[in-house]
């Protein structure tokens, strides 16, 4: 099997498409981030995902849930999602054809999650590695260390009579914050679209601590947790006496905090950092590497200097566009 990278992954030999960003008959989608996902006529997905899916993409179509761990036909092929331990329902795919076993791992991480399934990484022969955080820079530091230092600034700032406001997207990581900080105490306000996302993990049997709803003017009685975009909206720029918070991966960029605009950065990340993207090519057994997204091209240089079998997932052919 060969993959090809055409706004999504696609293997011609059995026709199918991981992941495509443009609405296709049928794909196979690891998780319901928006930079995965498309209207597709039918999408084989899991139940965590195609619930999501359903919310956020409202012309989403038929879909086809599958179970971790339970492999189906697909042509003369066989699939299997495995848990990515990226959001709630994001799956690895595998793919097993002709004796060949090609492993697609989506985002995914290998640090535990309050909200999450825990990865379980399949062997396989090939691999194709999304490469988001894959300079050397990036190794984030424990959860529980960054957690606490989220508390600790909540806490500052509510001493002095202001209101923390912590940025971060609305799917999967307000979730894991919301986790988080149920401990901390306080109230916990959620802007509209992190209150749409914890209703369904709520739906889906993950528990998550009580919160209030804010509403655009309302008094925010202790933490906001709201998406970055929030920060142009007239109801936020109306606001006095905050203080802003960007909680994410790109932390570790020194740059941060004065690109987003915001008081203080925290990195805590629901993706796999360099040492994880490392580890997970060694535990998956894979005897040959695509990478793809992020620094896919230094990464692939990274393990081929390792001794990998290592390419960086070149554009499919032109003509893929008629598939």
């Amino acid at each position: 099997m060969t993959p090809f990278y055409a706004n999504g992954i696609y293997l011609p030999e059995i026709d199918l498409w991981l992941d495509p960003r443009q609405p296709r008959r049928r794909a196979i989608v690891s998780h319901a981030h928006s930079d995965h996902t498309a209207g597709h006529d039918e999408t084989w997905c899991t139940t965590a995902t195609a619930a999501l899916m359903r919310t956020r993409l409202r012309s989403a179509g038929r879909f086809r849930e599958l179970g971790f761990g339970q492999p189906v036909a697909w042509g003369d092929a066989t699939v299997a999602l495995h848990p990515a331990g990226h959001i709630l329902g994001s799956a690895q795919v595998a793919v097993a054809r002709d004796g060949c076993r090609l492993l697609y791992s989506g985002d995914f991480k290998l640090r535990a999650s309050r909200t999450a399934e825990p990865i379980d990484v399949p062997e396989t022969d090939l691999l194709v590695l999304e490469t988001t955080y894959a300079r050397p820079h990036y190794r984030f530091p424990p959860a529980e260390e960054v957690v606490a230092s989220i508390g600790e600034w909540c806490r500052t700032v509510l001493e002095r009579e202001e209101t923390p406001i912590l940025f971060c997207y609305a799917l999967g990581k307000g979730q894991e914050l919301l986790a988080c900080l149920g401990e901390l105490g306080v109230p916990i306000a959620l802007h509209w679209a992190h209150a749409e996302m914890a209703a369904i993990y709520r739906a889906l049997g993950v528990a998550l601590p009580d919160y209030t709803v804010h509403a655009p003017g309302a008094p925010i009685p202790g933490v906001l947790i709201a998406p970055p975009q929030s920060r142009r909206a007239q109801w936020f720029q109306a606001l006095a006496g905050v203080r802003t918070a960007f909680v994410s991966g790109w932390a570790a960029d020194a740059g941060t905090r004065w690109r987003m605009g915001v008081d203080a950065c925290f990195p805590l990340s629901d993706h796999a950092d360099y040492g994880e993207l490392l580890e997970y090519v060694e535990r998956s057994g894979a005897k040959r590497v695509f990478t793809v997204h992020g620094f896919a091209h230094e990464f692939a240089l990274d393990l081929r200097l390792r001794g990998l079998d290592a390419t960086a997932l070149p554009d499919a052919p032109a003509q893929l566009a008629l598939f």
